[in-house]
């Protein structure tokens, strides 16, 4: 027992359909029960909530010792989704909630990333302990390639920008981590979750072709062709949203250190290179 709440109790993780959160709940350890709450239930066992009203969150969230949060991707107003969660965790009597957030959240040219810096502050102020994980771009974004499935990178932006792309198994590993420890570890923490190099989209290209001999082309197209092309079948303010990401990515790096992840995995993070098939 620890703090009156027994371990093992459950874990709770808001957008357990996602790529992020199913990979979340995978790395959970056995003796921990992951609750799976999603928008609309797929497998038996799932929650299904109602982040923008907040409709079933509390009832989802009972007996659960921690949260872990992840928003839908460029959602148009995180900040209330999040508040809806924090208010339901707290009447529920979770103890600990962890945020989901991305690297460099104060970013101003980058509104999502600006609405997850206000999260913060939302948690910041909560009466939840609370801790924050920032990663960076997913090494998985160019799954296809190192895998073999494609041998084309197509990006909206400079294929020489730099990324510090980090596994998503170690992202979800570090979550693992976290919520087993529970806040007497982690409250007040804020987590840097970067990979251990930092890389271009040439140099990912370029590593797999020299590890596995592939050909692989990259095509750089504009913003612009982007949003008619690959991104015209989203709304109109998420289509935005990752536009102005994009039109960053194409003037600045972005990078995140990969100390913390050393530090809590006890290991060295895993580099694009040995996710390479």
């Amino acid at each position: 027992m620890e703090n009156g709440i027994a371990r093992g109790a459950d874990i709770a993780v808001i957008g357990a359909a996602g790529k992020t959160g199913e990979a979340v709940v995978a790395a959970l350890p056995q003796s921990v029960t992951a609750r799976r709450l999603v928008r609309k239930a797929r497998v038996d066992g799932d929650f299904e909530v109602e982040l923008e009203t907040g409709r079933g969150l509390r009832k989802a969230l009972a007996g659960c010792r921690g949260v872990y949060f992840i928003a839908p991707n460029v959602h148009p107003d995180e900040p209330a989704l999040l508040r809806n969660a924090l208010t339901a965790a707290a009447s529920a009597g979770v103890e600990h909630f962890v945020y989901h957030s991305v690297a460099w959240p104060f970013s101003p040219s980058m509104p999502h990333h600006l609405d997850k810096a206000r999260c913060e502050d939302e948690l910041h102020r909560s009466p939840l302990k609370w801790t924050v994980l920032q990663p960076c771009a997913y090494a998985q974004n160019f799954e296809a390639v190192l895998t073999g499935r494609s041998e084309t990178i197509v990006v909206p932006y400079s294929a020489d920008t730099r990324f510090s792309f980090v596994s998503l198994e170690d992202v979800a590993a570090v979550a693992a981590v976290v919520l087993s420890e529970g806040p007497g570890e982690h409250h007040g923490a804020t987590y840097e979750v970067g990979g251990p190099e930092a890389l271009s989209v040439m140099e990912v290209a370029q590593m797999v072709e020299k590890q596995t001999s592939r050909t692989v082309a990259i095509e750089q197209i504009s913003v612009d062709q982007w949003r008619e092309q690959i991104g015209s079948g989203l709304d109109v303010n998420a289509s935005s949203r990752l536009a102005a990401m994009f039109e960053f990515y194409n003037h600045h790096d972005f990078l995140a250190g990969s100390a913390a992840v050393e530090l809590l995995l006890g290991r060295r993070p895993m580099g694009v290179e040995s996710l390479i098939r």
